[in-house]
């Protein structure tokens, strides 16, 4: 008989032997599920047809409401910030049809509109009287960032400029993140809080999809040369951007910190398909101390484990992410160069925790058969899981586009080997 969800997320993340492989589909937005995947699943176990809730737009990942949550035996809840990345409340749902002709639901001040050739724009705030911020073309399944970048006059660069959304929390937003925490305490799970503000870089962030005057470095391209051309300006705001999270995590501590397991600190990718985008001595120079203050602090001052996100081929960044404080280490792109599991679990299992990498999401999930993909999931769990130190998930997010028996075959796969 295995013990409950919450006591063997807390052995893994210590890494002691857990009873059972702990299981997390949709705790973080880069450990969900696609909403049309959602509906599959629902219809599968049975459950009532009804259209399922968009909890993150940009991504389009589906809410894992409770009835899923207990017919997938998943062991983790997430808790996130009341507003999206669009800026938009989660609140108010309303039934809207997506281009592919699925009804699903998004927040009610989701307002969007249409460019000339039928690709659907988003804009901050919902607003559609500014500019858009993101499009979904019309044969595609997620939004894509626009590019607001304004001509970048130097002599005028101002570092508060990409600190207007980090901000001090306000006593609505302590009150609410007590709530979330609150309302998931009771489940038995394992809780991961995604609070935000500590993300140093984040391509997804830098854009400020929230923002309707977006200004500073906001373009992607000019954010990577910045972080080489524009170094002190770069580092100037990871400190004060630092400064800022640390009185808000210090906030949200005091008001719900002992319910909290987890804290998603960063998502900001620092691997290709082959290699890194910086050096490990770039790395150490420009971002590794901000990683430290931060997550001195939150291992100083609470239980919490802190969670790092990064895709590609990372193994030569990661003597400096356990370094840097970091506990748990996402999505684990096995099929990157450099990252075999059974290199990663000897070289680092017992320092970090491998949360993904039970199946290659770029090869065998999406064009693989069933059979290949339950004998991927029983070898990552037989490696990954050893002593501990692993939580299941798909390498990132699971898409669209995956054939949905192959879906099927992972769960099917993760069954078997819990009820051993």
């Amino acid at each position: 008989m295995t013990s409950g969800s919450k006591h063997n997320f807390r052995e893994t993340i210590n890494h002691r032997q857990p009873d059972k492989v702990v299981v997390d589909f949709g705790s973080t937005s880069v450990t969900g599920i696609h909403v049309l995947i959602v509906e599959k699943l629902r219809e599968y176990y049975g459950l009532e047809k009804k259209p399922v809730r968009v909890f993150e737009p940009y991504q389009m990942l589906g809410e894992i409401d409770e009835e899923l949550i207990r017919e997938m035996d998943i062991d983790v809840l997430g808790i996130f910030g009341e507003n999206n990345m669009f800026g938009i409340r989660n609140t108010g749902w309303k039934v809207h049809k997506t281009p592919w002709g699925q009804e699903v639901m998004f927040p009610g001040e989701f307002n969007y509109s249409f460019s000339a050739g039928g690709d659907i724009l988003i804009h901050p705030g919902g607003d559609t009287s500014v500019p858009p911020c993101a499009v979904m073309p019309g044969s595609g399944y997620f939004f894509d960032a626009l590019n607001r970048q304004e001509p970048i006059d130097e002599s005028a660069l101002r570092v508060e400029d990409n600190l207007e959304e980090f901000t001090e929390i306000s006593d609505h937003d302590l009150q609410y993140w007590k709530k979330q925490a609150e309302s998931v305490s009771n489940a038995g799970k394992g809780i991961v809080a995604s609070l935000g503000g500590t993300a140093l870089g984040d391509i997804a962030l830098v854009p400020g999809l929230q923002l309707k005057e977006p200004k500073g470095i906001r373009g992607v391209e000019e954010w990577y040369i910045s972080t080489v051309m524009r170094e002190d300006f770069v580092k100037e705001i990871f400190d004060r951007q630092s400064d800022i999270a640390l009185k808000n995590l210090e906030k949200i501590n005091n008001a719900a910190g002992n319910l909290i397991d987890v804290v998603f600190v960063c998502g900001t990718d620092f691997g290709t398909q082959n290699s890194t985008f910086c050096s490990p001595e770039t790395f150490a120079r420009v971002w590794m101390p901000y990683y430290q203050k931060i997550n001195n602090w939150i291992h100083q001052n609470t239980g919490w484990k802190t969670f790092k996100h990064s895709c590609g081929s990372i193994d030569s960044l990661m003597e400096l992410f356990i370094e840097s404080g970091f506990d748990i280490i996402n999505p684990v792109q096995i099929n990157a160069a450099g990252m075999d599991p059974v290199m990663l679990k000897k070289n680092y299992g017992s320092r970090i925790t491998f949360w993904g990498g039970g199946v290659d999401t770029q090869k065998t999930f999406p064009f693989g058969t069933a059979a290949q993909v339950k004998d991927q999931v029983k070898r990552q769990c037989d490696i990954l899981n050893n002593d501990g130190g692993f939580v299941f998930n798909t390498v990132h997010n699971i898409q669209a586009n995956v054939p949905f028996e192959n879906v099927v075959a992972m769960l099917e796969a993760l069954s078997g080997l819990n009820s051993k």
